[in-house]
């Protein structure tokens, strides 16, 4: 009986435990991946409302003309304008004609040249000038002409911009230039400074509308230099007298006696050439 056992194969069972189920890591992966997604999801809300209004269409316009497949620097948004870095010193969003959407805050913001683009001007000029022009918003005219922002500082009946037959503007005008050369100081577009007035004539021709209107943009001139503007952003100041009327219809129309300062987006479309 002991020679029995003795002789009886020697059985050795090995459990191998497989990864899965209840028991298994897979599942601390998947959380993992999980809980990365949901914070840089929450990361890209608060990112988002950080942004201005103009950026959050700057950002949309991107992703809308966005192609699969473009490199970094090599891509081309929608109209082939270009969505790579900026001056290869980092990622730039450029609206539909290839100018730059994300480089500032709101007026004023970004480097000098920064390439915000006309419509995006207007819009923040309109909001500036109704958040802290407010109660002189109605002699403030902000336009696009010929593709550049035109702004225009209009006379009225009750408040003019400047006494009749001077050059020193009105403390109201110092307001209005002052905040306007604030807003636009670190823009890179080039200024043209206009002085208009209406068909009004002096009794000498020793100093005539011409001289005024010239005299009246240099002291517009002069107020956007001391408040930030650089003078190497100057195109041109010039005094059209009553030749470029804003009323046409009406040559002694007050809105004629006015400052125009344009921000050049096309330079072939200075005013008055």
């Amino acid at each position: 009986m002991s020679d029995q056992n003795q002789n009886r194969p020697i059985i050795i069972k090995k459990i191998i435990k497989k990864a899965g189920g209840h028991h298994g890591g897979s599942w601390k992966v998947a959380y993992a991946d999980f809980v990365t997604a949901l914070m840089a999801f929450f990361l890209l809300m608060w990112l988002v409302t950080a942004l201005s209004q103009q950026q959050k269409k700057g950002v949309a316009q991107y992703v809308q003309s966005y192609k699969v497949g473009q490199g970094k620097g090599e891509g081309k948004g929608s109209g082939g304008k270009p969505s790579g870095p900026i001056d290869g010193k980092g990622e730039g969003i450029f609206d539909e004609k290839g100018i730059s959407i994300l480089e500032g805050e709101g007026i004023g913001a970004g480097g000098e040249g920064s390439g915000m683009s006309a419509e995006s001007v207007q819009e923040m000029l309109l909001s500036n000038i109704q958040e802290r022009l407010s109660e002189l918003k109605d002699q403030i005219l902000v336009s696009l002409s010929k593709g550049n922002v035109r702004i225009e500082i209009v006379d009225k009946d009750e408040r003019s911009i400047f006494p009749s037959g001077s050059s020193e503007p009105s403390p109201e005008t110092v307001k209005i230039l002052r905040e306007i050369a604030q807003s636009v100081t670190k823009l890179g577009n080039k200024v043209v400074i206009e002085g208009h007035t209406d068909a009004t004539s002096y009794s000498t021709n020793r100093y005539t509308n011409w001289e005024l209107s010239t005299d009246r943009a240099s002291a517009a001139r002069k107020i956007l230099e001391d408040n930030g503007l650089n003078p190497d952003r100057i195109a041109m100041v010039a005094g059209y007298a009553a030749t470029l009327p804003l009323i046409p219809e009406n040559p002694n129309d007050p809105k004629n006696r006015r400052i125009s300062i344009t921000l050049l987006y096309n330079p072939a479309t200075i005013p008055g050439r």
